[in-house]
């Protein structure tokens, strides 16, 4: 694994789901964040991933980038716990979820859109299509969440929700509107693997402070 800074979305949807269930790749986490490349734009990395992105798998040699890439290899190399629900219909009721997070609203409030708004115009836009994302996720998980946002175990939409709903926290959006999704966030936060892989927790986060 390369680790980028700690609180990256794109990190963090894959590294929770790494923590305790797939613990070779626990290893191997822990090891890389503790040593960090010194940038990750550098000529090396884009070697491994020639967007210049996080986080990227490496297996036998080969490379794996992009978040949701990562997890269904983890999911198909490591079954158990399941990832993505038995049922045709909520497995693809999860991978909605999870599009609807990384790339109908992550993208659109990336910090680095930044340099091309500025920082006000940026708030403003990312307000907009976050709360534009969780209002259009809370109809959905109406229908499919249980204790988690599809059914009663953890799956890929629970991954890429818990970055999402921190970040826009973090940022001062109103979540209040979205009762549905803050019980999910919830739930989830309290569970052991989600707190382990918390950004404040890994062996780098002093560092970026």
């Amino acid at each position: 694994w390369f680790i980028p800074s700690v609180g990256c979305l794109r990190s963090r949807r894959c590294r929770w789901l790494s923590f305790g269930t797939r613990p070779k790749f626990e290893r191997s986490l822990c090891t890389l964040s503790a040593a960090r490349m010194a940038s990750k734009y550098t000529e090396e990395f884009k070697k491994h991933n020639p967007m210049s992105q996080v986080p990227v798998l490496e297996v036998d040699g080969k490379n794996i980038s992009q978040s949701v890439a990562i997890m269904e290899y983890l999911e198909e190399t490591y079954p158990q716990p399941r990832l993505l629900p038995a049922d045709p219909y909520l497995r693809a009721k999860t991978r909605e979820i999870t599009e609807l997070l990384v790339s109908g609203v992550q993208p659109l409030q990336s910090l680095g859109l930044i340099p091309k708004l500025g920082k006000e115009e940026w708030q403003n836009w990312a307000k907009f299509y976050i709360t534009k994302g969780f209002t259009a996720l809370e109809a959905i998980v109406a229908e499919t969440a249980g204790k988690y946002c599809v059914g009663d175990e953890i799956t890929l939409a629970d991954a890429c929700l818990v970055p999402q709903m921190s970040n826009a926290q973090r940022w001062g959006i109103d979540v209040s509107p979205f009762p549905i999704l803050l019980r999910i966030y919830a739930a989830l936060e309290a569970h052991p693997l989600v707190k382990k892989a918390h950004p404040s927790c890994q062996p780098d986060a002093q560092a970026d402070a």
